[in-house]
């Protein structure tokens, strides 16, 4: 159970990585690649409940370099529930 908490905590402080939705204030030193994409959609749960709340978090991170931060994100969101693994398995 304490695990389980640290692990949340630990998530919950490092889900502001995807940064606030303003595409006019495109910052050049600030590009989402791969990793954190990867990051971001491991994330993503918490992130999607912290943004409901909040204007200052968001889920995606609109600053990225494209294709391969699409895939790392979409990667990380799959790794999180297991990925259909536990379907698959045998009982």
């Amino acid at each position: 159970m304490a695990v389980g908490l640290g692990i949340l905590a630990l998530l919950t402080a490092c889900a502001g990585l995807a940064g606030p939705n303003n595409v006019a204030d495109v910052d050049t030193d600030h590009i989402a690649g791969f990793w954190a994409g990867l990051w971001q959609g491991l994330i993503m749960p918490i992130s999607f409940v912290i943004s409901l709340f909040t204007d200052s978090i968001n889920i995606y991170d609109v600053h990225n370099n494209g294709n391969w931060y699409n895939f790392g994100f979409v990667l990380g969101a799959i790794v999180l529930p297991g990925g259909g693994a536990r379907a698959s398995r045998r009982r």
